[in-house]
């Protein structure tokens, strides 16, 4: 199997998640992957991916992600169903942590318990 075939499960991701200025390469067994993330969260997505794929210190893969955004973790776009604490279990892994976004939108949003599908909402840096 190539190297980039092992890895077509970023590549993928990387299409699916909108990078910019990608660039795949493979140079003696390793696949040189370059990129521009929207938001930490998006980078910390790639970089799982090649965990997974590859292990934690995969030596087949070199992986260059910088951030367009970094002034946010992620911008959030409310689907119907989703509460703060169900959002910040996705971004944090800590359901309580939805303060942290409450606080982060007060100018839409006034009741930590009353979200509108659509609403973008910004997920703070902690």
């Amino acid at each position: 199997m190539s190297v980039k075939a092992k890895y077509q499960g970023v590549l993928n991701l990387g299409e699916e998640l909108g990078i910019k200025n990608g660039d795949v390469s493979e140079e003696g067994g390793v696949l040189n992957i370059k990129g521009e993330a929207n938001t930490p969260y998006e980078k910390n997505l790639i970089w799982d991916k090649i965990k997974e794929l590859g292990g934690e210190n995969a030596s087949d893969v070199k992986a260059n992600i910088s951030v367009t955004d970094e002034s946010v973790y992620h911008r959030h776009t409310v689907k119907s169903g989703e509460s703060l604490s169900k959002i910040a279990k996705q971004y944090y892994g800590d359901a309580m942590k939805y303060t942290k976004i409450f606080e982060a939108n007060t100018n839409i949003l006034k009741n930590p318990d009353v979200i509108q599908p659509d609403q973008e909402l910004v997920i703070p840096n902690l």
